[in-house]
């Protein structure tokens, strides 16, 4: 998922919680609509990109929990969400609630500790310009139909001793690494008994999971209750939904100049870019549109070669990049020129060209 630019209407050096939020929002949130919010402010002074992803990795959610909860503070008026042309969320402006109170003195909590710097309130009045409707009441989030009920232990016994349960627990354990708990034992008859899940799409599940990082039980069964209500039955509606939801997928796609789905050799590029370099998608579309400006063949391996050397130069960020290049320019000017020759054969304009990348596109066919 695209780089989401977070700002507000003033700055301070401390992560502050203002009183009306605890006082009239608070009580009505849930944990993952507080930890969401509290990231946020947390996030503006941390001078770091966030992702929907990042966000859903960092407290264990899915991406569906993260965007629920932007949208839960979005009603409530504290924040607004900002998407492109595409739908996609681009955009998160908090607002300053201190606009939203009575005219009394406001003090505010500190989250961490450190020197207090004062606030710049240089937009007051845009702000105040901007509330003008009164704050709704706290809506209750919908509840989900796919509850996981307290199993006893006689049905705990009964799951564990069927035939066809020996051989799903034994996958599910050499995916997690360990032998699993009864609280892990009981999701996963979840998974089967309410959820309705094939052994086949419990094995995905896992894969899924686990690939990503994530061993941690509550996380899959997030995952799991989010492709039922998504009225998943099958790995392969799976695999579609999880590639479709990811929208930097289909961005890296269009920036290389494909209109489909990715296929697997595609995929397996995108998924090293990310996870094994760890590059952010804003990097990776710099160099897909260097490669589809350089040729029209063999675009996905002509990226592989870009970010493979920006890897191995320790290139982390887009500024990096800008250095990167500029430090190209300088060795290639610093480059003695070529003494002219009086063979009246070799009196005509040289082209200049970038050997190192004819030599990989060369090599990729």
């Amino acid at each position: 998922m695209a780089r989401i630019a977070l700002y507000k209407d003033n700055y301070a050096d401390s992560t502050v919680v203002s009183n009306l939020f605890i006082d009239e929002y608070m009580k009505d949130a849930n944990d993952a609509q507080l930890k969401v919010y509290f990231y946020l402010l947390r996030m503006l002074n941390a001078d770091q990109a966030i992702s929907v992803s990042g966000i859903a990795d960092k407290f264990n959610h899915t991406e569906k929990d993260v965007i629920r909860a932007l949208k839960y503070w979005e009603k409530q008026q504290i924040l607004d969400l900002d998407f492109d042309e595409n739908k996609a969320l681009v955009g998160i402006h908090l607002r300053d609630l201190s606009a939203q109170a009575t005219p009394a003195p406001q003090h505010n909590v500190l989250l961490t500790s450190g020197p207090v710097q004062a606030q710049n309130t240089a937009g007051a009045s845009v702000i105040s310009a901007a509330v003008t409707q009164p704050v709704q009441t706290a809506l209750p989030e919908t509840v989900s139909a796919y509850t996981k009920p307290a199993y006893s232990l006689d049905q705990l016994r009964e799951f564990k001793e069927r035939e066809e349960t020996s051989q799903l627990l034994f996958i599910a354990e050499a995916y997690i690494g360990k032998p699993l708990t009864p609280s892990e034992i009981k999701t996963i008859l979840f998974f089967t008994d309410v959820l309705h899940f094939s052994d086949d799409l419990i094995d995905y599940l896992l894969q899924y999971c686990v690939e990503r990082g994530k061993k941690d039980f509550k996380y899959i069964e997030k995952v799991a209750v989010n492709w039922a209500e998504e009225g998943i039955t099958t790995p392969k509606q799976a695999q579609k939904f999880s590639t479709r939801y990811d929208k930097s997928v289909y961005s890296i796609m269009s920036s290389l100049g494909r209109n489909t789905a990715p296929t697997a050799k595609e995929l397996e590029f995108i998924n090293r870019w990310t996870r094994e370099y760890g590059f952010s998608t804003d990097i990776i579309l710099e160099a897909c549109e260097r490669s589809s400006l350089a040729t029209d063949r063999h675009r996905f391996e002509y990226a592989e070669g870009i970010l493979s050397s920006w890897k191995n130069a320790g290139i982390h960020h887009k500024a990096d990049i800008q250095q990167a290049d500029a430090t190209y320019q300088k060795k290639k000017a610093a480059k003695p020129a070529p003494v002219a020759s009086s063979n009246r054969f070799t009196q005509f304009a040289q082209n200049s060209y970038d050997f190192a990348a004819l030599e990989k596109e060369i090599l990729s066919n």
